[in-house]
């Protein structure tokens, strides 16, 4: 799968860490951003992830931050795009079944690195159910 990853210096040792995994998955994998731990923006590297998948130049994406708050919000300006803010594995599996999610947001200050690793597998390998879900997801 082609996925586009970025953070802000919150998430920036999770993203290099994530895209290692990913890559060693069998992912292709373009990031976005951040570069270095040096204190930046948010937004830039998640209108740069979201409007990737929007566009169709990659599947789906992954967003760090701190709380993932910022870059959910800031993901979710975009038509298409349904980025879901994941912390737990059941969660991410719901959004991918249930709300097509598009875009895993992962909080880097709350969850472990082992934890995230596991929620961006499983965000990236359930299939959305489709069904009474594709009713919902099409009223978005």
């Amino acid at each position: 799968m082609n996925i586009s990853i970025g953070s802000d210096h919150a998430g920036f040792a999770y993203k290099e860490a994530i895209k290692l995994h990913l890559e060693k998955a069998g992912h292709q994998v373009t990031d976005c951003g951040t570069f270095t731990e040096a204190s930046c923006d948010y937004p830039d590297y998640a209108h740069a992830v979201a409007a990737s998948v929007e566009k169709g130049e990659t599947e789906k994406g992954v967003l760090i931050c701190g709380s993932a708050n910022g870059v959910c919000i800031t993901a979710n300006k975009h038509a298409g795009i349904r980025a879901a803010l994941c912390w737990e594995k059941e969660i991410a599996s719901l959004a991918r079944a249930h709300n097509d999610a598009n875009v895993v947001c992962l909080p880097a200050r709350f969850i472990s690195l082992e934890s995230a690793n596991e929620i961006t597998d499983i965000f990236m390998s359930t299939p959305f159910e489709g069904g009474r879900h594709a009713n919902r997801v099409n009223k978005i």
